[in-house]
């Protein structure tokens, strides 16, 4: 089974340019999750007939969104965190909004897994939400995370926002403290991997390094100026069911790549 994961930033957009249909072609996902949709069902051209699709739009046209794109019918969907870990943890509520007004979180279940896509909060330039991230953000995704994986493994993927170690960015001493690469960011990563979490990638490609997003500016791409910030996160008990796990960014289309992980059958 290849799952894929890929911040299209601006389904419409990549569906333009041509880069969806060509990387659905080319790739022929049995899953596909994707982040950053920036439409509603309906709003764009998709013809996917052996595709289930699942939307979770933001209230906020043009912004954030999530969606998957499934050939195996989930068991069930859910389209935030539980009401109960929203009201645990506190802060949830503010300015900034939530998960289900801004569709950030997303949940397929299968018969051997959950799979969670997020499209993770950014700290912004003048990290103005880190608080919030790290305080509200990263606590709830972790909760979410830990309850379901006491019924079955999940994997969780999508943009996290975050490059979690020095290798995960080309330019780790210029960005240190900044958003993407704050001490609090990157401990909200260490997190998930301490409490039975994998990232499948680097526990194929220990000390290989490989981005998945770019800037626009200056660029980049071209230059491979870029960001590991994309993962698929796995339980620990799924480790032996992990192929592959790859980094596609020769897939154009986006300011990011898709990501890939491959699991074998039970």
């Amino acid at each position: 089974m290849k799952l894929y994961s890929w911040n299209v930033n601006g389904l419409r957009a990549v569906i333009k340019k041509g880069a969806f249909q060509s990387f659905i072609d080319e790739c022929a996902p049995d899953i596909l999750c994707l982040q950053e949709t920036k439409a509603k069902p309906g709003q764009a051209e998709i013809d996917l007939p052996e595709y289930e699709e699942i939307w979770n739009s933001a209230e906020r046209a043009g912004y954030s969104g999530t969606a998957i794109f499934t050939k195996i019918k989930p068991l069930s969907v859910a389209y935030s965190f539980p009401k109960e870990i929203e009201e645990s943890i506190e802060g949830w509520e503010d300015r900034f909004g939530d998960a289900r007004k801004e569709g950030r979180v997303l949940t397929a279940e299968f018969d051997d897994l959950y799979l969670i896509n997020v499209y993770v909060p950014n700290e912004k330039d003048d990290l103005g939400r880190l608080k919030y991230r790290e305080s509200v953000w990263d606590c709830a995704l972790l909760a979410y995370m830990r309850e379901l994986d006491m019924k079955k493994p999940v994997l969780v993927c999508g943009d996290f926002n975050v490059a979690h170690e020095e290798i995960d960015l080309a330019r780790p001493k210029q960005n240190e403290g900044h958003a993407g690469f704050t001490k609090e960011g990157r401990q909200g990563m260490t997190n998930y991997l301490n409490n039975g979490f994998i990232d499948t990638w680097r526990n194929l490609h220990p000390n290989e390094q490989k981005f998945s997003w770019w800037s626009y500016r200056g660029g980049a791409r071209a230059k491979n100026i870029g960001w590991r910030i994309d993962y698929f996160l796995a339980s620990e008990r799924l480790r032996s069911r992990i192929v592959t796990a790859e980094i596609c960014d020769e897939v154009m289309g986006s300011d990011h790549c898709p990501i890939m992980v491959e699991l074998k059958n039970e």
